[in-house]
């Protein structure tokens, strides 16, 4: 495991999209094909239900691991405006269905959701009910800092049909704490996660993240035994992704030596994985964990996991509609993601203009594709019919795969993959080698993490 760790530490996408952003061909899309995509999408799955997605960009301050987007500020008074704005978003969006949608799926995400008030939430979600549905089974999550989460957030929530949670834990020691500039007691975490399952959450989850600066092997173990006393229901143990180089991030705050070195993040990994099993958790997908009664679980035994921009969730919809600053949408045959200036955000949707700049038509060849990585990094294997030879170039592909089966990562046969129990670890390598936009042009400058 250690050489094949070594060997497969290389830049690559976490494979929320196939076609990844940087391979969107751009030229090609126009805000107008994006509106017939939405509507035929929505004509052909209506029945299935669609998902949404929020994006809440503000925080107070700046966490120095995060490469996500968002605004760094103290004015809450920006709280109305911009739910104002997604309304009116969302009120575009529901003028193109025609119909009232039913949603299966919502998430808000940030940014910190708990930023805003449990008042503006309420308005902010009571507001997107008013245009749609709500379907029997729909799961309703969000992303809570446990340093401003409150009794009020969590029941507010609960009362508008929220079940699941996330908190950002990343580490308990106080130097990494400080280096990242997320100062969080563990009474923080447990507070949150009692508080959630009092009023009756049914999912409570905890991000963990190793490869922090200053972070030693120490403090990984150390988190995970605090985290098992909670017990959280899902865990996702992230990869530090060090992208320095993107606009809009803070990680300019330590030096590259700060870091662990690859031998210790690799050591950080493997005893993490380790642990984490030991405690009882299912290794659900490359860095996500749960109890054997989480639905991510329930839905990866049962073969309905799904991926999207959102990560790793328990059932599919064709349409999943994104709002709010830089979210993206996803029609199943397109992706469209929105300006990423808040003022700019506002301004368009005040003049009933869907906020999108950029995206994505995909082609026979990238639908393909895109089933297949799904395929992998949901069910660990896939397989094709002869007549998809001629639309596809699997020959390449199994070459490229032809080494990974050396190291007997992945079994292969004319017509399928399967992924081992050993190459589990490495399924973004083994994604990669269907990703024939990436083979096909290597990018000449830094674009993606380190797969480990």
């Amino acid at each position: 495991m250690c050489n094949l760790t070594d060997k497969y530490n290389v830049p690559g996408p976490r494979y929320t999209s196939y076609p990844t952003v940087p391979y969107w061909d751009v030229d090609s899309f126009s805000t107008k094909k994006w509106k017939v995509s939405v509507t035929e999408s929505y004509e052909a799955s209506k029945e299935q239900g669609i998902s949404i997605y929020i994006h809440l960009p503000f925080c107070e301050s700046m966490c120095t691991f995060c490469g996500c987007h968002k605004r760094i500020t103290k004015r809450h008074e920006l709280e109305a405006p911009y739910v104002k704005a997604v309304l009116k978003e969302w009120s575009l969006y529901r003028e193109l269905l025609g119909t009232k949608p039913l949603i299966k799926e919502l998430h808000l995400g940030g940014g910190t959701p708990t930023f805003f008030s449990p008042e503006n939430l309420t308005r902010l979600i009571k507001g997107i009910f008013l245009l749609a549905d709500h379907a029997p089974d729909a799961e309703l999550s969000f992303e809570g800092h446990p340093n401003n989460t409150t009794r009020a957030h969590l029941q507010a929530l609960y009362d508008l049909g929220f079940r699941r949670v996330c908190f950002g834990v990343q580490d308990y020691n106080h130097k990494v704490q400080r280096a990242i500039h997320r100062i969080q007691p563990f009474e923080k975490v447990k507070y949150v996660t009692e508080t959630a399952r009092e009023i009756g959450y049914t999912s409570v989850g905890h991000d963990i993240i190793y490869g922090l600066p200053f972070q030693s092997i120490d403090d990984v173990k150390n988190t995970l035994v605090r985290t098992n006393d909670l017990r959280p229901d899902r865990i996702a143990f992230y990869s530090y992704a060090h992208v320095p180089w993107r606009k809009g991030n803070g990680q300019r705050g330590y030096r590259d030596e700060d870091l662990p070195n690859a031998e210790e993040k690799k050591l950080q990994y493997e005893t993490g994985k380790q642990w984490l099993s030991a405690m009882g958790y299912k290794d659900i997908g490359m860095d996500h964990f749960a109890v054997g009664s989480d639905s991510l679980y329930q839905a990866a035994k049962k073969g309905t996991l799904h991926r999207n921009f959102m990560g790793y969730t328990p059932s599919k919809t064709q349409l999943m509609i994104g709002l709010g600053v830089s979210s993206i949408s996803d029609s199943w045959h397109a992706f469209a993601q929105n300006v990423k200036g808040i003022e700019e955000y506002q301004h368009l949707v005040a003049y009933d203009i869907i906020p999108v700049y950029r995206g994505h038509f995909l082609n026979n060849e990238d639908e393909l594709v895109r089933k297949h990585i799904l395929n992998l990094m949901c069910q660990f294997e896939t397989s094709w019919e002869s007549g998809q030879t001629q639309h596809l170039d699997f020959q390449h592909i199994i070459e490229q795969l032809s080494e990974l089966e050396a190291d007997g990562l992945v079994q292969t046969t004319s017509n399928s993959i399967k992924v081992t129990e050993k190459g589990r670890p490495f399924i973004r390598n083994i994604s990669m080698a269907f990703d024939l936009k990436l083979h096909r042009k290597q990018p000449e400058t830094k674009l993606f993490s380190m797969t480990v």
